[in-house]
């Protein structure tokens, strides 16, 4: 079994929805020492410094010309927009709640997807799976919005959050359609550092918080680094080269459980029968996703 190519692909997509589900504590931690802008410059840069200086040691393929651009603008769209939004959202509201404003994005990835000339046409049960997972996904936002100490903050972040996901799902499809010689993680790598680049420039250029050095926001960087980006990130890409959309998609609703628990444990961030009752129905979306997928 481990042979065959599907295994590797959906093994990365299982490394995807565990380490991106620690990510949004990940993230809430290194906040504590960094600003959103500084905290993206600094993990990406680093991750993205590792994984091509690696690829250029084993003798990997290097995009030039166009190629090399249309990663450093997809770079943009994914790890600057994309995780941008999301640092800019969990600096106003709880990890958990930014993740499970997320479990919106499979709209966002599946019908981008579905709109592109040669997309993937949708089927009843995708969308009914996108439907369902977008129920429970209100009924936590609604839930934010009472809860009195973040629900000002709520809407504004699930605004910026629904940004995020735009450039993210276009992104990524966008660099899907690409075609190219260099391997995924080569993309990713360029990816990552150009985001992480431009976002230093903008932590110079724009006044912000200053960087607080403490134990537990700078490990918490370097845990976004290895596990986050140079696991993380080089998984997504991987499952996107080689899996459908609409099955890649179901990570933006495991990821939310796993940073749900996280965040209770950690920050004893809400999670009541409301919460549990949305999680359920997001769960109900999961298992049409998947239908859909193994149908295919």
């Amino acid at each position: 079994m481990t042979r065959q190519p599907s295994f590797r692909a959906y093994a990365a997509l299982g490394a995807v929805c565990f380490f991106w589900g620690t990510t949004y504590l990940g993230i809430r931690m290194a906040l504590e020492s960094f600003s959103p802008l500084a905290l993206i410059g600094f993990r990406f840069t680093a991750s993205g410094v590792v994984l091509l200086a690696a690829a250029i040691l084993r003798g990997a393929h290097v995009p030039r010309g166009r190629e090399l651009w249309v990663s450093m603008l997809t770079g943009l769209l994914t790890c600057g927009i994309g995780t941008g939004s999301l640092a800019y959202a969990e600096d106003r509201i709880p990890s958990s709640l930014a993740a499970l404003i997320i479990a919106f994005s499979p709209f966002w990835m599946v019908g981008i997807e579905a709109l592109m000339p040669g997309g993937e046409r949708l089927r009843r049960s995708t969308v009914a799976g996108l439907l369902v997972g977008s129920v429970g996904a209100g009924l936590l936002v609604s839930s934010g919005v009472a809860n009195e100490s973040v629900g000002g903050a709520t809407t504004v972040g699930f605004i910026v959050l629904q940004i995020g996901s735009v450039s993210w799902a276009f992104g990524s499809i966008y660099q899907r359609r690409q075609a190219t010689r260099a391997h995924p993680i080569v993309t990713g790598a360029i990816q990552q550092l150009s985001a992480g680049l431009v976002f230093l420039l903008l932590t110079v250029a724009i006044p912000a918080r200053p960087i607080m050095p403490g134990f537990r926001g700078i490990a918490a960087m370097a845990y976004l680094v290895v596990f986050g980006s140079i696991v993380g990130y080089s998984s997504y890409i991987y499952a996107m080269s080689h899996l459908r959309v609409a099955v890649v998609s179901i990570y933006s609703y495991v990821n939310p459980v796993v940073a749900v628990v996280l965040g209770w444990l950690f920050y004893r961030e809400p999670f009541g029968g409301r919460e549990a009752l949305a999680t359920a129905i997001i769960f109900s979306g999961v298992a049409l996703v998947k239908r859909y997928g193994k149908a295919e």
